[in-house]
């Protein structure tokens, strides 16, 4: 697929201790724990370890030794390259079991939100362009009408909210996959933020892909510029939810041990696409879900609440699609429809598209067509729910056969028998249990 992706701007890395905008106390107390639960002695290992250049580090472990916290150890370690050893002075530990019992977290120093809201400005989703040849390579194994293209593309583009709404097994889920797909582009997503002095984690792997590393050329003569390793470069995001959606899991999360913050998942969807698959299938009512978004979904900034009970806003740049089987007037009322941008209806095929889906199922499946098959389909048994197609019924009827072939020992050849077989398992006929 001949795709350009948007180059997005890297953060740069810090050159001073003035340049990380961080309270000097937290920084300071980030290294002493880093050196205490790592066991660390030289700068290179510790600059790796908090994710600063080493400049920086250096600075850091100056000021602490100049605080009586770290002393140098007097010997060069010769596995390092002669690199001065350091470790913990008595005061030192004491102090870094205290800002243990403060918080457990250590390694990678936090971004300040301020600094993280400009480079979710630089990389935002509104930015990424996806021409309709993108959309449709993505959307390649999917049999889509030309229609459904032209309202999916400009609503992708804009990077707002999406509902798309429609009767199950149409590929709604499918459909948003697709559009993550068709989005090629890579962005930096933060190991922490700081915010009030709190560090709130947002890089999360089962979240997060992180893009391969290119590795230096040792023998270049100058060192690519690297970014702020503060970040993790990764794919643009995308957190999918379904009927476990509950309106806490948009909080913070406090972890009470570590006494540290988690991001909740639309901020850890930040510059990618939030999926609130199932709609109407939660315990929370959608109006309650969606009127928790209207805020972002205006504004691009959510409000996040701190245990003090602090509030302070944090950018909100994601792509919310919501995906339903009602009938968005069942559940929505007009003003939480208003400020959903893109309405879009996923119907079931018709039959031409069906057929389609079909023969493509089949070939990938290598189940061979027969025409009284495919007759006995379209005459006898779809007749009897009114002809209505859904996306999901190709792979499932030749699923089926595919599986009573494996079981009776015959070639994959489809026959009306083999049809009547798999129908029977696709819909269950209404008749009462005697208990």
């Amino acid at each position: 697929m001949n795709m350009q992706p948007t180059t997005v701007l890297a953060p740069p890395p810090p050159r001073t201790i003035e340049e990380m905008q961080l309270p000097i106390v937290m920084m300071r107390d980030i290294l002493l724990k880093t050196i205490f639960r790592k066991n660390i002695s030289e700068v290179s290992e510790l600059a790796k370890a908090v994710c600063l250049p080493r400049q920086v580090t250096q600075e850091l472990v100056d000021m602490a030794r100049e605080q009586r916290l770290l002393e140098a150890t007097g010997t060069l370690n010769a596995n390092s390259g002669g690199e001065m050893g350091y470790q913990l002075t008595d005061v030192g530990k004491a102090r870094a079991l205290d800002a243990l019992a403060q918080s457990e977290y250590f390694g990678a120093m936090p971004v300040p939100l301020s600094s993280y809201a400009a480079q979710v400005k630089r990389q935002s989703i509104r930015n990424v362009q996806i021409t309709r040849d993108q959309l449709t390579g993505a959307m390649g194994h999917l049999v889509l009408p030309d229609s459904l293209l032209d309202h999916l593309g400009p609503a992708v583009g804009a990077g707002r909210s999406i509902l798309m709404y429609g009767p199950p097994g149409n590929g709604k889920s499918s459909i948003s996959n697709g559009i993550r797909d068709a989005m090629g582009d890579k962005i930096f997503v933060p190991r922490a933020i700081e915010y009030s002095g709190q560090v709130i984690t947002v890089y999360d792997p089962i979240v997060h892909s992180a893009a391969e590393e290119q590795q230096d050329d040792p023998n270049a003569l100058r060192r690519r510029t690297t970014f702020d390793t503060r970040y993790v470069k990764c794919e643009r995001p995308t957190v999918i939810t379904g009927g476990e959606l509950t309106l806490d899991m948009l909080d913070l999360v406090y972890n009470p041990t570590a006494r540290t913050y988690q991001a909740p998942l639309q901020l850890k969807s930040t510059g990618g696409i939030f999926i609130v698959d199932d709609l109407g299938r939660q315990k929370e009512p959608p109006q309650s879900l969606v009127n928790r978004w209207i805020v972002p979904l205006e504004e691009n900034k959510d409000i996040l609440a701190l245990q003090s009970g602090e509030k302070f806003e944090v950018p909100f740049d994601t792509l919310v699609i919501f995906s339903t089987n009602f009938h968005p007037n069942e559940i929505f009322d007009q003003a939480a429809l208003r400020r959903i941008f893109f309405k879009i209806k996923i119907d079931g095929p018709n039959q031409e598209d069906y057929l389609k889906i079909f023969a493509m199922v089949a070939r990938k499946r290598k189940m061979e067509l027969d025409e009284a098959a495919l007759v006995h389909l379209l005459k006898v048994k779809y007749p009897t729910i009114d002809n209505v197609y859904a996306n999901y019924q190709p792979i499932f009827l030749i699923d089926q056969m595919i599986s009573i072939c494996n079981f009776e020992g015959i070639p994959y050849k489809m026959s009306p028998e083999l049809v009547e077989r798999a129908w029977a398992n696709m819909f269950v006929k209404e008749e009462a249990i005697i208990h």
